[in-house]
């Protein structure tokens, strides 16, 4: 049995706090990282880590390593929360900001950012209508950085479905947005 191993068992048998402590230690880094390029925002990948870590906790008794890694039910926690992050932020109302709060770049960048800004959200809304699977395709290969290899790991697909759907996804995306996008 491996160390990992022994602290799930720690925790699920015996709520053991030291071991929880440890779990998380051991994937907190990486699964902020990962918040951090699917929301581009520190707070909210601050927060959504939390969660996640939150949501980890309160159902691991439920985990079964028979059925997949730690790392990937990790992962499909964190990929399910980021998700829903997309969904509650496409329907969140406007929010009156303090101009003391806001730095105002130069001018000359100004635009240019604001039109990056933009039509990354839209793209990140756009991507939020496709089914559940394809999100979490696209969100691990293009902001998490990972091959398809691991991706069909983590999502317990075949290789090849993964390609497909990250494939015909960003083929939609250049068909939707490819006129706006100037490098």
């Amino acid at each position: 049995m491996t160390d990992e191993n022994r602290l799930i068992r720690a925790v699920q048998k015996h709520a053991d706090k030291t071991a929880a402590d440890s779990l998380i230690r051991k994937y907190y880094d990486e699964i902020s990282v990962y918040a951090y390029r699917q929301v581009s925002d520190k707070q909210a990948a601050m927060d959504l880590t939390q969660d996640i870590f939150i949501s980890m906790l309160k159902t691991i008794a439920r985990y079964d390593s028979k059925q997949a890694g730690f790392r990937t039910w990790l992962y499909r926690i964190a990929t399910n929360k980021i998700i829903d992050h997309h969904r509650s932020r496409s329907t969140a109302r406007n929010v009156i900001l303090n101009l003391d709060d806001v730095d105002v770049p130069d001018e000359g960048d100004f635009t240019r950012q604001m039109e990056n800004k933009d039509l990354a959200s839209r793209l990140q809304a756009f991507v939020g209508t496709f089914d559940a699977d394809a999100q979490r395709i696209f969100r691990l290969k293009a902001f998490g950085g990972y091959t398809f290899a691991e991706i069909a790991g983590m999502a317990e697909i075949p290789e090849p479905t993964v390609k497909t759907k990250y494939y015909r996804m960003l083929k939609i995306l250049r068909e939707e947005f490819g006129h706006e996008y100037k490098s």
